[in-house]
């Protein structure tokens, strides 16, 4: 064999050699990224193959499945009521993939999760039967806080204190996922995606924004736990108005009428005294407030529901004047209508906050339980007698404060109102707020939360008394029913 023939040999066998090893190394190390590719036809094909396993609310489907006509996807996702529901399942596309509940546990819905085979189904590589997502949701409740929505741009977000189950999460404008399921429904993906009032968006956990006077709770919790103030009817040191440190400016009331100065905290809720939270979140400092926040939900980079909420948000740093708005939930505060319901629920229940879950467990075909979430996850972020005094304050807002619209004849409500500034120099219509508990004589309690974006009022006909508590109240009367 001659030099050249040797070489051309040599190199032909370094090629199939390389060749071995590149497909060696796809076939053992890199199936599994190319299989879950989102680009690999076959996920798509074996996922919708046959009927997808349920989503339950109240115990009954919310979701189904169809028979489509053609195509290599045998069935598509269906929902019932579907824009009723959508800010808890989220949706599921041949196309555009899947959301919330239905991407969470896809694997548990479409039968491939590895908990529902038994031993024949491992052994013959048998399909098992796909299993159900059961939800704490009660359908009163949430539609309720739909009805009493309606074209509103809002959300709203109602919880059990005791045990952190969501009753309640309404974003709307709402969408029907429906309408984007099937694979020939681009025309529809595109219509949502670009209209102006993004339906798609979930404004209950995922769009945090400025809670105005709802967060004057969490720095009047942080008074009461440092011993700034030794009780809700305590007198404070509060100039009125109050000349925010460092600047020329005064921290105004709403209502210039209105006892604020020198006003306690059950009073300074009672009429949302800005010169009074101004000033005590700069006497405590911005530390002690940001602590107490901490410790009810703020900042946390990870509060999975099991759907991953949006960061709610007390800044890092600040000069003393934006210490002083921060305590009047503005500056760059910023908080999800989960978040101030979680407020609202630790206050409720004697200062411990339960850890807020919508899913109860999930259920293989036969309803065994392959996973549960258990209640009453919770852990103590204030002193049994703060929350006490916080709610006497609160139930006075009610009673004869600026959340009267939140009252339930034969329960104890208390509430507190915020509206908070939108665009530079609050050239936008305000953001309005109502954050709340409601307790019946039969033990029945609930937190709520609601936010509105924009109802289309007029900027004098915004607060949160007017469009928030109205709405918070519906929820709360069908829990307590419920």
């Amino acid at each position: 064999m001659n030099k050249t023939i040797r070489r051309v040999s040599v190199f032909t066998l370094l090629l199939v050699l390389a060749l071995l090893v590149r497909v060696s190394w796809v076939q053992f190390y890199e199936s599994k990224a190319l299989a879950d590719d989102k680009h690999n036809r076959r996920n798509a094909i074996e996922q919708y193959a046959y009927p997808l396993g349920n989503i339950i609310v109240g115990g009954d489907s919310i979701t189904g499945s169809a028979r489509t006509k053609g195509g290599d996807l045998a069935y598509k996702r269906t929902y019932k009521s579907g824009s009723l529901y959508s800010a808890v399942t989220g949706y599921s596309s041949q196309v555009f993939g899947a959301t919330q509940l239905e991407g969470i546990y896809k694997d548990v819905l479409d039968g491939t999760d590895t908990r529902l085979k038994n031993p024949l189904d491992v052994l013959t590589n048998k399909r098992a039967d796909p299993g159900d997502v059961v939800t704490t949701i009660d359908p009163a409740v949430q539609k309720a806080g739909v009805k009493a929505l309606g074209n509103t741009k809002g959300a709203a977000v109602a919880i059990d204190p005791k045990t952190g189950r969501i009753l309640g999460m309404v974003s709307t404008p709402s969408y029907d996922p429906s309408k984007i399921s099937g694979s020939t429904d681009g025309d529809a993906w595109k219509k949502l995606q670009e209209d102006k009032d993004k339906p798609m968006v979930n404004r209950a956990l995922r769009q945090p924004l400025p809670p105005g006077s709802t967060f004057k709770l969490v720095v009047a919790a942080a008074a009461l736990e440092d011993g700034l103030y030794g009780s809700v009817d305590a007198k404070t040191d509060s100039p009125n108005p109050y000349r925010m440190p460092g600047t020329v400016t005064d921290l105004k009331n709403e209502n210039p009428s209105a006892p604020c100065e020198n006003a306690n905290i059950r009073t300074a809720l009672q009429y949302s005294c800005n010169n009074v939270f101004g000033k005590m979140a700069v006497d405590l400092g911005q530390d002690k407030v940001r602590s107490m926040a901490e410790k009810m939900g703020f900042n946390a980079d990870k509060l999975d529901i099991p759907v991953r909420a949006g960061e709610s948000v007390y800044p890092s740093k600040m000069n003393k004047s934006q210490t002083a708005l921060s305590g009047i939930g503005q500056f760059d505060v910023t908080a999800t209508p989960l978040q101030m319901s979680m407020v609202s629920a630790a206050i409720a229940n004697g200062g411990e906050l339960a850890k807020p879950h919508m899913v109860s467990q999930v259920t293989d075909s036969s309803g065994n339980e392959l996973q549960k979430f258990d209640d009453g996850d919770s852990q103590r972020v204030m002193s049994e007698s703060t929350a006490e005094g916080l709610q006497s304050a609160m139930q006075t807002v009610v009673e004869k404060g600026t959340g009267t619209n939140a009252k339930i004849s034969g329960a104890t409500v208390g509430g507190k109102t915020g509206t908070a500034q939108h665009g530079e120099n609050n050239s936008k219509t305000p953001y309005a707020w109502f954050t709340s508990y409601a307790k019946g004589s039969d033990g029945k309690e609930v937190a709520v939360a609601v936010m509105i974006e924009d109802s289309g009022a007029a900027r004098a006909e915004v607060s949160g008394n007017g469009l928030a508590a109205p709405i918070a109240k519906a929820m709360m009367q069908a829990a307590l029913k419920g």
